[in-house]
């Protein structure tokens, strides 16, 4: 019982900062008492802060407290030291759960300051000192404290694992080398640590310089982002002003025609008016004329109307109406006039835009990446094709949401369109393709199926070869027949080895100017590859011939 009283006077009376009695003890505005050089100290190191906070309550004081010696306290202090107060341990430091425990204290144990790899046990800072003080403990090898001292025991022999199993790739005791791992390269384990020690320098240094190597390209990778967003931004801008301008262009004009159909309307009204005016004054006066010539007429004295008659004769005229309307139809030849202009100005707004598209898909800041390698990799680039009925050849069958084509005997109840094929059996899709492109087409085995890629300005109309996917410059197409392959460029036949399959991969890049076909099965093997510079947006297509019934579907593919 006194020495729990003991214990707890040291704990009432010991300093919270150094854990031992308190010397010139000082009391903080919160009532907790220090030493007064530790408190001094604690605040020394909160001075840049501009507050000061008591270790144990968190309360903070501004300014700065002036502290005086707690007199009573500090007789209190001596007065049990008399009566046997000690000095309370320095160490209070106990293990936690999450901690290393030290081996050799018993009741609670403090933390583990160090472990020895001779003696396998971990020792706090009291227990340590035997290994600094006492000879035969000055060569053990102390390391951080470990909670995994005992995996360098072997299961099976008991001893410390101080070998290492080249052989094996494994740590091994001296009764290991001479047993199971008999004629193996082995080594001590401190020579291969050194041995893979100078392996990790190396590689530590590798790393070091790859995220010194990185860091750079982040820094460069950010001023390319401001140099792509304030170019774009630029861009932008500069495009909305010219075509503002157009704008402002056309209204001009459009008003320009406005004023001066208006103009020539007020002409022409004036013009008719007048001569409509002039002929009813003329109508006027035959009107008068006549009813005279009628009151002559009536008369029934002979003498009169002989008399009168000479200054009432007109000469019988022979002239018909002297107004000529011309066959036009006014102003509708201005309506045409400018249908045609818009036309023109839609064919140059139609090429222009397929230049302005090509432009900008050409910016690509990166350099060109690697061809992906797997089907997983190619998948990345995944585009869903849709056929484009308008493009669709009249015997072609569109279904399963116009991603399957079938050749029929009979055509099909298609409404004529420019961007028909009229004569060849082909299709485009409705998605344009630029950047880096993947889709999958599944083929007839008993016909012929070109799988392809074409301009969109491909020519459509009549039986010219120019139409026909592969024939021309403007596509490049993958004839796929009788179990074999057959390449097809501005009528360039190039044939194709390969395993057959009836699934072709198709890999576009299309600023790097790459496209590839693959045959797909439980493995990808590369066709046909083209490097060239495509100059348009590309649009997938199919052409399908030789026998009704034939199909080729663009696969849904996850």
């Amino acid at each position: 019982m006194a020495q729990q009283e003991n214990q707890l006077d040291r704990e009432r009376f010991s300093c919270s900062i150094c854990l031992d009695p308190l010397k010139d003890p000082v009391t903080t505005g919160c009532g907790h008492s220090y030493c007064m050089s530790c408190i001094n100290t604690h605040w020394d190191k909160e001075e840049e802060r501009g507050s000061y906070s008591c270790p144990q309550c968190r309360q903070t004081f501004t300014p700065r407290p002036v502290l005086v010696k707690n007199t009573m306290l500090a007789d209190l202090v001596e007065e049990l030291k008399k009566t046997g107060l000690q000095a309370a341990p320095a160490d209070h430091n106990y293990a936690e759960p999450e901690d290393v425990a030290c081996d050799f204290c018993t009741g609670r144990k403090l933390k583990a300051l160090k472990s020895c790899l001779v003696c396998l046990a971990s020792y706090c800072k009291k227990h340590l000192q035997p290994h600094f003080q006492s000879p035969p403990f000055k060569k053990h090898k102390l390391v951080e404290p470990s909670v995994k001292l005992q995996e360098n025991i072997c299961s099976r022999h008991d001893e410390v694992r101080k070998l290492f199993c080249r052989t094996d790739q494994q740590c091994i005791c001296y009764l290991c080398s001479v047993d199971e791992h008999k004629d193996h390269d082995t080594v001590s384990a401190a020579a291969e640590r050194s041995e893979r020690q100078r392996d990790l320098v190396l590689r530590r240094q590798t790393i070091r310089q790859g995220v010194k190597d990185r860091k750079k390209d982040v820094k460069l990778l950010q001023k390319e982002e401001e140099a792509i967003n304030g170019s774009a931004d630029k861009a932008v801008e500069d495009s909305e002003e010219i075509f503002t301008e157009l704008i402002r262009l056309l209204k001009k004009r459009s008003s320009d025609v406005k004023q001066q159909i208006r103009f020539q309307q007020e002409t022409e009204v004036s013009r008719v008016r007048e001569l409509q005016e002039r002929l009813e004054q003329e109508i006027t006066k035959l009107k008068r004329k006549d009813h005279e010539l009628k009151q002559l007429s009536d008369t029934e004295d002979h003498n009169q109307f002989l008399n009168n008659y000479p200054s009432l004769s007109i000469s019988e005229s022979t002239h018909s109406s002297s107004i000529r309307i011309r066959p036009l139809r006014y102003f509708e030849d201005v309506k045409a006039t400018v249908s045609q202009v818009r036309g023109r100005l839609q064919d140059i707004l139609s090429e222009t835009e397929t230049e302005i598209l090509q432009i900008v898909s050409q910016v690509d800041v990166l350099l060109p990446q690697p061809e992906p390698e797997t089907r997983a990799e190619f998948l990345k680039y995944l585009q869903e094709i849709t056929l484009d009925p308008y493009t669709a050849n009249k015997e072609l069958l569109l279904s399963e949401g116009n991603r399957k084509v079938t050749l029929m005997r009979e055509e099909q109840s298609y409404s004529n369109h420019p961007d028909r094929f009229t004569v060849w059996r082909q299709v485009l899709s409705r998605e344009s393709l630029t950047g880096r492109c993947y889709w999958e087409v599944e083929v007839e085995v008993r016909g012929l199926v070109s799988v392809a890629v074409a301009y969109k300005n491909i020519s459509r109309q009549g039986e010219s070869q120019e139409c026909v996917f592969g024939f021309n410059d403007k596509s490049w197409s993958l004839h796929c027949y009788g179990n074999s392959y057959i390449f097809y460029n501005n009528r360039i036949r190039t044939p194709v080895s390969g395993p057959w399959s009836s699934r072709v991969g198709v890999y576009l890049d299309h600023s790097a100017g790459v496209l590839s076909f693959y045959s797909v099965s439980d493995t990808m093997t590369l066709l046909h590859r083209v490097h060239t510079t495509f100059t348009q947006p590309l649009y997938a297509g199919v052409w399908v011939c030789y026998y009704s019934g034939v199909t080729a579907e663009f696969c849904i593919l996850k």
